[in-house]
């Protein structure tokens, strides 16, 4: 049944006259009757009952009205919801991150992104870089956020914030007026490292080589697939790693592992946003990539602001 023949025929029966349902409806009267009779058609039945002074509702029209008005309620509830999802962003956004980013400094950006986008719904794989680039060229996901810079043809990668790593170990491990450990010192320590294929290790690897250290140098213990693995080891004291600054701070406050800075050599390195050269991102991709350039800029502010405190 149609919308405005129901308005028009709820307005006649509650005012009991074609004239003052047009005046309430705003248009004219033969307006109204020509609505009325065109209900009236579409049912088969008379709904009104026509004097001289006012009109009545026949057996027909009363039925109608019951759920004329529920079809109305309803198709306004549903035109409301319908407007507010319009009115709102919402989607689906599927995220490929390393771990390091994954497990340190996307959880709070998303806790923000997600309370200003409650609709969009999100999907966070976390893997090592290499995982997120095949997947960002097999459009598994949208958008992937990684620790090192890839050469690839199709690939797009944007520089979003600068990481320093450090040498940790656990608490007395070297002497207390060793604040900086040598590249020799480095060579002769047990040393635990990320997988081959991870951001950090590409990123360690790059700057010994710069250093002229070979890795075969190195005394390599083990190899692990995640930063929590790597802390827990050096925690228990077999040995010594290199990982971001960000992955310590809670084992710093509470005393079970120490950061180090190397003599001679430091580990910087930038997180990337990475995605398909030729695809069109998605309006959610480029919203999320929108608000992580904002948070990126506001970290940088705070730590430059805190420099100059």
């Amino acid at each position: 049944m149609n919308y405005e023949r129901l308005i028009t025929f709820i307005a006649v029966a509650e005012k009991k006259s074609f004239s003052e349902a047009a005046k309430k409806l705003f248009v004219t009267q033969p307006t109204i009757t020509s609505q009325i009779k065109a209900l009236e058609e579409e049912l088969n039945t008379k709904l009104f009952e026509r004097t001289t002074k006012k009109v009545k509702m026949t057996q027909s029209a009363s039925i109608l009205l019951k759920y004329a008005k529920d079809i109305i309620k309803l198709s306004d509830s549903a035109q409301k919801e319908i407007l507010k999802i319009e009115e709102s962003t919402h989607g689906e956004l599927c995220i490929g991150c390393s771990l390091t980013i994954g497990e340190y400094i996307l959880p709070e950006f998303l806790k923000t992104f997600k309370d200003k986008y409650p609709l969009i719904q999100m999907r966070v794989d976390i893997s090592n870089s290499n995982k997120i680039v095949s997947d960002i060229k097999d459009q598994l996901i949208d958008v992937g956020l990684i620790e090192t810079p890839i050469d690839d043809p199709h690939i797009m990668i944007e520089p979003i914030l600068e990481d320093e790593m450090c040498l940790i170990a656990p608490p007395n491990y070297f002497s207390e007026m060793e604040m900086k450990i040598s590249i020799d010192q480095l060579k002769n320590i047990p040393l635990i490292v990320r997988e081959e294929g991870s951001g950090t290790r590409a990123v360690v690897n790059h700057y010994l080589q710069q250093a002229g250290i070979p890795i075969d140098e190195l005394n390599i213990v083990m190899e692990l697939g995640s930063t929590e693995a790597i802390k827990a080891v050096v925690e228990s004291g077999l040995g010594v790693s290199i990982i971001s600054k960000n992955a310590i701070k809670k084992e710093q406050k509470l005393q079970l592992l120490t950061a180090y800075a190397m003599k001679d050599i430091s580990f910087y390195r930038y997180f990337y946003i990475a995605f398909r050269k030729e695809q069109i991102l998605s309006s959610t991709t480029e919203l999320f990539i929108h608000e992580l350039r904002k948070m990126a800029n506001k970290l940088e502010l705070d730590v430059s602001n805190s420099l100059f405190r």
